[in-house]
């Protein structure tokens, strides 16, 4: 059986990490209280950023960078998704359709 959360993102109970998945309190913090579906959403997001800003991960300044947008993603003042929201696919209001 899966370890439950309540996601701090996504706003419901729903399966949690299986393990931190990022090291030290954030990555605790993390585990705790995000879902794995929030985790790939960020994941995604993500590559998005490192994309978009031309971030490479060897670079220590980059990678506080998306920590930093990481802590923002999951726990800053506007991180839980609009309510009614729904990921792209499954109806309702998500993100841009394809």
């Amino acid at each position: 059986m899966a370890r439950m959360v309540q996601c701090v993102k996504l706003g419901r109970e729903l399966p949690g990490l299986e393990e931190p998945p990022y090291p030290g309190e954030l990555g605790q913090r993390i585990y705790e209280q995000v879902s794995a579906e929030a985790w790939q959403m960020w994941r995604d997001y993500a590559v998005i950023l490192i994309n978009h800003y031309g971030l490479s991960l060897a670079d220590p300044q980059a990678r506080e960078f998306l920590a930093q947008q990481m802590e923002e993603y999951f726990f800053g003042a506007e991180a839980q998704m609009p309510e009614g929201w729904t990921p792209v696919g499954q109806g309702g209001k998500g993100a841009a359709r394809k």
